[in-house]
């Protein structure tokens, strides 16, 4: 089948959808990719040896629980946690697995530790058009590194099981059965709720959550086609403190959608004063001291940017900092060891917008407001 038929679209309308692809190539084979949602085609969506590979929709948000999920919602809906970590896509082609990045590269670091990580034979004997969507967790992570209890290095997780071309996914019930059969390890479920009734259980669902400095819920209805996620006040902290430790790296917008949930959330939780207060000094306390710290660093002479530890074979440790260096990253190593037969390997993603511009303002250029 062609790709445009894969993709629900006309000839003339992938030949005009076309031009936005880019390439990349793995071990040998070239593929393309789609960096930018166009029409009714997602970001991250790529074309790989005559198979299209469906980006993962974009998930709506609710500043609200009540009256944002029964509005959103015209049935039960399931709720599962939402992680922190990496959105992946996983899928087997001409008997190969792959493992696709939300962005839609082919991940080699990722594919290997998939292959060591899961067995996925039966899964994919059993269903070969799946696309196995989830996230990758865990303290050595090369994208976004986050603690979990019982994840030493890096952990998957699955959430949705979808058809790799259409996007269509199973239902909630039976994607969660399917991975149970196949040993397949899921993110959290917390319960099956109806509309009306919902909103206070959601709330103590997350009131939970942010208490452990957890990330947040997805709401599904059972069919799997309607999304919607909520996250926690520590995880818009997280957020900010990411994002004001590399303060020219990161845009406005990042910042103010962030602020915004925390009024909303403040605002419907109707919190008292001692709260409100809390929450104004945590949120400020996300947003100064990672920002000082940069500038004092930049001040040291050091050049800032994201760290991360990764674990893995010299192989995938060399495909992985090729990968990412691939994507016009600076990368730079910072301790290469071994440890129980791995090689073990921090490095920095190197960020010279924040690096340059705090160099500049710490040398007096004067700030044009």
């Amino acid at each position: 089948m062609s790709y445009h038929e894969q993709l629900g679209v006309s000839r003339s309308a992938f030949d005009a959808l076309s031009e936005h692809f880019q390439r990349r190539e793995f071990r040998g084979r070239e593929y393309r990719f789609l960096p930018d949602g166009r029409q009714s085609v997602p970001r991250g969506t790529a074309l790989f040896d005559g198979v299209v590979v469906r980006g993962f929709p974009k998930i709506s948000r609710t500043l609200v629980l009540d009256p944002g999920v029964p509005r959103h919602f015209d049935g039960a809906f399931a709720v599962e946690e939402k992680l922190n970590g990496y959105n992946v896509r996983i899928v087997r082609i001409d008997g190969e697995t792959l493992a696709f990045t939300r962005g839609g590269l082919v991940c080699p670091f990722t594919t290997r530790k998939v292959e060591s990580l899961l067995d996925l034979d039966a899964f994919f004997d059993d269903d070969p058009s799946a696309a196995l969507c989830g996230e990758m967790i865990g303290p050595e992570n090369p994208y976004t590194a986050h603690e979990y209890s019982g994840v030493d290095s890096l952990a998957f997780r699955a959430f949705d099981v979808r058809d790799r071309a259409t996007g269509e996914p199973l239902p909630v019930r039976r994607r969660r059965r399917f991975c149970e059969r196949h040993g397949v390890p899921q993110v959290p479920p917390l319960g099956v709720f109806e509309p009306e009734s919902s909103a206070a259980k959601v709330a103590e669902i997350v009131r939970g959550l942010d208490a452990e400095g957890r990330e947040g819920v997805i709401m599904k209805s059972l069919d799997g086609t309607r999304l919607l996620k909520y996250t926690t006040s520590a995880a818009n902290r997280g957020d900010l403190a990411y994002a004001f430790s590399l303060p020219f790296d990161h845009g406005r917008e990042f910042v103010f959608r962030r602020l915004v949930r925390e009024a909303f959330q403040t605002v419907e939780w109707e919190e008292t004063d001692a709260d409100e207060e809390q929450r104004a000094r945590e949120l400020g306390e996300s947003i100064l001291a990672p920002m000082v710290d940069t500038i004092r660093r930049v001040r040291d002479s050091e050049v800032v940017g994201e760290r991360h530890r990764v674990r893995g074979t010299p192989e995938e440790i060399d495909e992985l900092l090729d990968h990412l260096r691939d994507q016009s990253l600076r990368i730079a190593v910072e301790d290469d060891r071994t440890a129980d037969g791995e090689r073990v390997v921090t490095f920095s993603k190197q960020m010279r917008a924040t690096t340059d511009q705090t160099r500049a303002y710490l040398d007096g250029t004067v700030v044009r407001e």
